[in-house]
Order: C-alpha cells, then structure tokens, then sequence
C-alpha cells in the first residue's frame, strides 16, 4: 500500500504531519520518565509498616521515623509528617498528614498533565492535517484539471495519513495517562494507610 509512498515529500509538504512527530517524541519521552520514576518509588510499603510498627512497639520512635524518611515509596515521606511536631494525634497531626500526601501527589503526578493532553489534542491535530492534505489534494485537482477517481482517492488517502497517526499516538498516551493516574492513586492510598496505622500503634504504646 505504502512501497510507492514519498514519505520525506509528504513531511515536507505537511506541517502537520511534523507537528503529530513532536507530539509522539513528547509522548515517549514523559511516558520513559514516568515509568522510571515510579519505578524508582515503588519500595515495600507493607516491610516498611512492619518494621515502623516493631520500632513503635519498642518505644523507639526516632529509628521508626529515620526508617520512615529513608523509604523510596511515598508512604515513607507521609507517614514521617506525623513525627514533625509533638504529637502525632489531633488537627495539627492531621494538617501534616495531608500536606505530606500533597507533596507526594505533586511528584507523582508531574507530567502527568502532558499525556493527557495528548490523548486529547493528537486525533484534532491529525483531523486538521487531514483537512490540510484534503485542501491541497483538491488544488492539486485544479490545477492540472484531472477529475479521474484515482487521483482524488490517492489525495484523500495520503490526508488521512495524519488522522491514523493522532490516533496511533493518543491511545497509547490514553493508556498510560490513566495507567500512572491508577498508579499514582494506589501509592498515595497506601501511603495514608500506613500513616494511619503508625499514629494508632503510637497512640497504643502511648497508653
């Protein structure tokens, strides 16, 4: 289908089509950096609760904290909010706590933003070049005068070149948005469980 098809003529004549390659560079580039850096933060959230809890219990409150700020996964740095101030119990406690899942949210969900997009602006991008190559194919028409249908399907079918590539790069942007957001909702949801357990098994020894 494609073995007689001028691909370089193609880019040049079609802006669009230069500017769908941007966005699928964009695309691969935040979706690698997401997936290293959550790769990076994953850790052993339920470890990590085990042996703050075995610290807690021995009344060693600054080892469980040093662990907890140390841990890669977000339920480390959250859950070491509580430690800050003098109690870990109260509004103040709480006001730490959700600061702390503020923060984490705010790095997880960095760059997050620009897959979405993408998965909303790549097939409108593409239906523009389409539009553009449409355009052009019809001129073309004009010019030479030629109404012969293989000349306005090959036209047609060279415009609905960038529509499939908006497409072929928003529905693995789609994918991956929501796959990370997932990601990102379970980490943080762990994160608040463990910190919640911790301050209860504080509360306990406190007793």
């Amino acid at each position: 289908m494609f073995a007689d098809f001028n691909w370089v003529e193609w880019m040049t004549n079609s802006p669009i089509f230069l500017v769908l390659i941007g966005c699928s560079i964009l695309t691969l580039a935040v979706a690698s950096e997401r997936a290293w850096y959550f790769a990076k933060r994953r850790g052993d959230s339920d470890m990590l609760l085990e042996n703050s809890l075995r610290w807690i219990r021995k009344g060693e409150l600054s080892e469980a904290s040093r662990q907890l700020e140390t841990s890669a996964h977000p339920a480390g740095p959250v859950t070491a909010s509580l430690f800050e101030g003098k109690a870990v119990t109260g509004q103040p406690a709480d006001e730490r706590l959700q600061v702390g899942l503020s923060e984490q949210k705010m790095l997880l969900e960095k760059n997050l933003g620009v897959l979405g997009t993408m998965a909303a602006v790549a097939p409108l991008i593409g239906l523009l070049g389409t539009i553009w190559g449409i355009m052009r194919a019809f001129h073309s028409m004009s010019l030479t005068g030629s109404t012969s249908p293989s000349v306005v399907a090959s036209g047609v079918a060279e415009a609905l070149l960038t529509t499939a590539a908006g497409i072929i790069i928003a529905v693995p942007a789609i994918l991956l948005y929501n796959h990370y957001t997932r990601r990102m909702n379970v980490m943080l949801t762990v994160a608040e469980n463990c910190a919640r357990s911790v301050r209860a098994a504080v509360l306990e020894v406190a007793k």
